[in-house]
């Protein structure tokens, strides 16, 4: 095997890793046995019932690109659907607006789809403690092994507490009376599982933001940078000396800004920069309300 080769396989192991570690740095526990022959897909959106008419008025002059996965009046729709009362934020079109975003990650290629698989394995635990809560109210719901790893009974008594997941709020006071959140150690709970997908947010709200940006002197900075930058100044500092490094070399395989005028069917950089920016704003909304609720329950340094 030559230099190269060996290269590009040290490349593709070490991002492999980064995939398992993205969100923290170390994910702890694993979701895989609890998320094991669980179809997603059903009945995950039966309590999502926003009309797209409705809240995609901001994206009303869009449609949808033919021949791709990821939709950016989507995500808008999600994201627009997820703001609920005056502080509150809904998880099932919160949860979709994710799926969206993890299209948008995968089609960026293979080195950043990597990325995107931890962070579906967390949209999936959420939505799986939300429709156990529905389909067993009289059942208890077990969170994972936590009870042989701490010596305790940390079953989840959802009796009380159908609607738990129904909101961010709802799903934060339903936790914290059912004390399945440790301010001190790791457990298998929602609030901890959003705490992770929420830093993810910031980040790629950022790096959307810049991609946006249209700078005075004119000259547009590769994605691949701008995601670089994104990064350092958001999930870096929740991540250790190897992931930083690591995380790097995925940003490196990022498409030319060409791709994404393609990406959201636009033809031009201004074009880009209207489109995203919309959908920067209603990230930022939602982002804004979930920093809100997990600061004023002190779940921002959750292990």
């Amino acid at each position: 095997m030559g230099i190269k080769s060996k290269a590009a396989a040290a490349i593709v192991v070490l991002l492999l890793f980064l995939g398992s570690l993205w969100l923290q740095g170390g994910l702890g526990y694993r979701w895989d046995a609890c998320l094991k022959g669980y179809n997603q897909d059903n009945k995950l959106h039966q309590l999502y019932n926003s009309s797209v008419t409705e809240v995609a008025e901001g994206l009303q002059n869009l449609e949808q690109c033919p021949g791709q996965t990821f939709q950016v009046v989507l995500l808008h729709t999600h994201l627009l659907a997820a703001p609920a009362s005056t502080s509150d934020v809904l998880l099932q079109p919160y949860l979709s607006s994710w799926d969206e975003l993890v299209k948008f990650m995968d089609a960026l290629g293979p080195m950043v789809g990597l990325i995107s698989k931890e962070i579906q394995s967390k949209t999936s635990l959420i939505r799986q403690l939300a429709l156990l809560a529905e389909k067993n109210p009289e059942e208890e719901l077990k969170l994972g092994d936590l009870s042989t790893r701490t010596g305790t009974d940390n079953s989840l008594s959802v009796s009380k507490h159908t609607n738990a997941y129904r909101s961010v709020r709802s799903m934060i006071q339903a936790e914290l009376q059912l004390e399945v959140v440790d301010f001190h150690q790791q457990t298998n709970s929602g609030c901890r599982t959003l705490l992770r997908l929420h830093r993810a947010l910031l980040w790629l709200k950022l790096f959307l933001h810049k991609v946006a940006e249209i700078p005075e002197t004119g000259r547009l900075r590769s994605p691949s940078d701008l995601c670089r930058e994104a990064y350092q100044s958001t999930l870096s500092k929740h991540h250790t000396w190897f992931v930083r490094r690591a995380a790097e070399l995925a940003f490196i395989a990022l498409p030319e800004r060409s791709f994404f005028f393609r990406l959201v069917c636009v033809h031009n950089q201004e074009e880009l920069s209207r489109v995203l920016s919309r959908v920067v704003r209603a990230i930022g909304e939602v982002y804004d309300r979930t920093q809100k609720a997990l600061e004023e329950n002190s779940m921002l340094d959750l292990p």
